[in-house]
């Protein structure tokens, strides 16, 4: 593992009769996104508890930038920030005064911490709520607040435990940018999330737990890869070619078009080469069209092919609180 990374190997970890995580093995190097998926109590939220030192695992090993989560808590901590699934910012202070007061508590003077928070102000869009009570702060102005005060410590490593729950896209949007520039500067991020498409978007690579243990594990297009097969898909300019073009579609491809309410048309087919023969006979026939497309199934799919349930908001098992340091 590259340092400044984190790595679990084999971890098990029961709460009582419940086996929450039966052999758990994930790792990301330094600057990497991990997404870890799974459904309701698959382990996931354990698994950050584990590697932030919440809870010990009764099997395996993990190390969090070179350390040892068991043996060596102190020198984890030091290194780790945690945001949970709610922004967990004092609502009396005010935006500064949460970061100065975080600062404060890692043993910053004061001047350090003041200098800190303007940074994190400035980075995350804060700069004219700084010396407004959070109170006042809408759910995106305060899960800002929330991931910058989980920098203050400048960690090595950030565990983010679903970040976006309850933003809009366009919150959710400015989230990702943030979490981008995080990898950016060589910070290691482990998110879990219910949003498939947010893992697509953010994770270098994915970790799919179920029942507690790793079922799949890879690149988001490796994922899609196993689980099988592309579809073609293709939206006539004039709606009257499509009786035409389904023909075309079900004799190359051996089966019949889905058609959707879009008037797109879309059959899987086993390879790429089935896109040449369609665009060829598209053409001979002067069927005009406003997408012809390739594509690998979405991640949604990859998921409900992989766990047999769509994807859920959270693990039934507690959430972890916020730690900073």
């Amino acid at each position: 593992m590259t340092e400044q990374g984190f790595e679990a190997e084999g971890l098990v970890k029961a709460f009582g009769k419940v086996t929450a995580l039966d052999g758990v093995s994930l790792a990301a190097p330094r600057g990497q996104v991990l997404g870890v998926l799974g459904p309701n109590g698959a382990g996931k939220t354990t698994v950050i508890r584990i590697l932030a030192t919440l809870l010990r695992p009764d099997g395996g090993r993990a190390s969090v930038a070179g350390y040892d989560v068991t043996r060596q808590p102190g020198q984890v901590r030091r290194r780790i920030a945690l945001s949970g699934q709610h922004a967990s910012v004092d609502e009396e202070l005010t935006g500064r005064a949460n970061l100065v007061m975080i600062g404060r508590l890692l043993d910053l003077t004061h001047p350090q911490a003041a200098r800190r928070a303007g940074e994190l102000l400035a980075r995350f869009g804060l700069e004219d709520a700084a010396k407004r009570p959070v109170a006042g702060y809408s759910g995106g102005m305060r899960r800002r607040l929330d991931l910058a005060a989980s920098l203050v410590g400048r960690p090595e490593v950030v565990f983010l435990d679903e970040p976006s729950v309850g933003l809009d896209p366009g919150k959710r949007d400015e989230l990702w940018q943030m979490i981008r520039g995080l990898s950016a500067d060589g910070v290691t991020v482990l998110l879990t999330t219910q949003y498939l498409e947010e893992a697509d978007a953010l994770a270098d690579a994915i970790a799919v737990i179920d029942h507690g243990r790793v079922i799949a594990s890879g690149t988001p297009a490796e994922l899609k890869s196993q689980v099988g097969g592309h579809t073609i898909a293709v939206r006539p300019n004039d709606p009257a070619d499509a009786e035409a073009t389904t023909a075309i579609l079900a004799d190359v491809a051996g089966r019949a078009p889905e058609r959707s309410t879009r008037h797109e048309l879309a059959v899987p087919v086993t390879g790429d080469e089935a896109l040449f023969e369609i665009a060829a006979r598209l053409r001979e026939q002067r069927i005009g069209v406003s997408e012809l497309s390739l594509r690998l199934p979405s991640l949604d799919e990859v998921f409900l092919a992989l766990t047999g349930a769509p994807a859920t908001a959270a693990d039934n098992t507690p959430e972890p609180t916020k730690a900073a340091s």
